[in-house]
């Protein structure tokens, strides 16, 4: 067997970084309208990369957008990861014993009673996804650094419950197809914030997370908009 240290210690790292910012069960008692997104991370040519689907266009909801494995909870599901896994199986063939979760990020909250829980988990480089068709248009990796140093990058601003918020909207050409994919909003985010606890470096665009303290800022701005929310119920 060909044994790759630097993969290792690539991901060895990544995970020690990763692990730092699991919030566990912290934020168990949200409500149960709750959906779960797996953020699956691979070693690829000494690099991390993370693993993207385009949605099948017959979907009723953000049909032929990119996104991150994922979907509704349902009450057969023991926990967040447990969603993300029974998600990502169903979508692009992925079994739960062939990842390997690390953490749970923070959430996001989609409106006032509905909650987005971020999974990072690793799988193994040679995988070959099995798109549903039904559901999956398309499978593709696209390198973590990328979401730091981007080739095409925009954004846009939006004021939200009296906050600043930072749309981000990346542009990703693969080259094992030449297909141009966009990455944008929720989706986004959520890789950017994965590129910046692992890579550890800042990217060449502004963002709304505090760079000297990531955990602190991303979770105070969590709790001001989830706050704000409840306070009107």
């Amino acid at each position: 067997m060909t044994c790759f240290p630097f993969r290792n210690s690539l991901i060895d790292d990544a995970k020690a970084r990763l692990k730092k910012y699991d919030i566990g069960t912290k934020y168990s008692h949200l409500p149960p309208s709750k959906y779960s997104i797996l953020l699956l991370l691979l070693a690829k040519e000494g690099k991390l990369h993370l693993l993207f689907t385009l949605r099948s266009e017959k979907l009723r909801m953000s049909p032929g957008e990119v996104c991150f494995p994922g979907g509704k909870r349902e009450p057969t599901d023991g926990d967040d990861a447990a969603t993300a896994l029974r998600e990502a199986q169903e979508e692009v063939g992925l079994r739960p014993q062939q990842v390997d979760v690390v953490c749970r990020l923070v959430p996001y909250r989609l409106n006032k009673n509905t909650f987005i829980a971020p999974v990072v988990g690793f799988i193994d480089h040679d995988f070959q996804a099995q798109p549903n068709p039904d559901e999956v248009k398309n499978v593709f990796l696209v390198p973590l650094d990328y979401f730091l140093h981007p080739h095409s990058y925009h954004q846009s601003h939006l004021t939200k419950s009296g906050r600043h918020l930072i749309i981000h909207a990346f542009e990703y050409t693969n080259p094992e197809d030449g297909v141009t994919y966009h990455i944008k909003g929720i989706t986004a985010k959520f890789a950017l914030f994965v590129a910046l606890i692992i890579l550890e470096e800042n990217p060449t665009f502004e963002v709304e997370f505090n760079l000297n303290d990531l955990i602190t800022s991303s979770e105070e701005s969590f709790l001001k908009l989830y706050k704000h929310a409840t306070s009107k119920l």
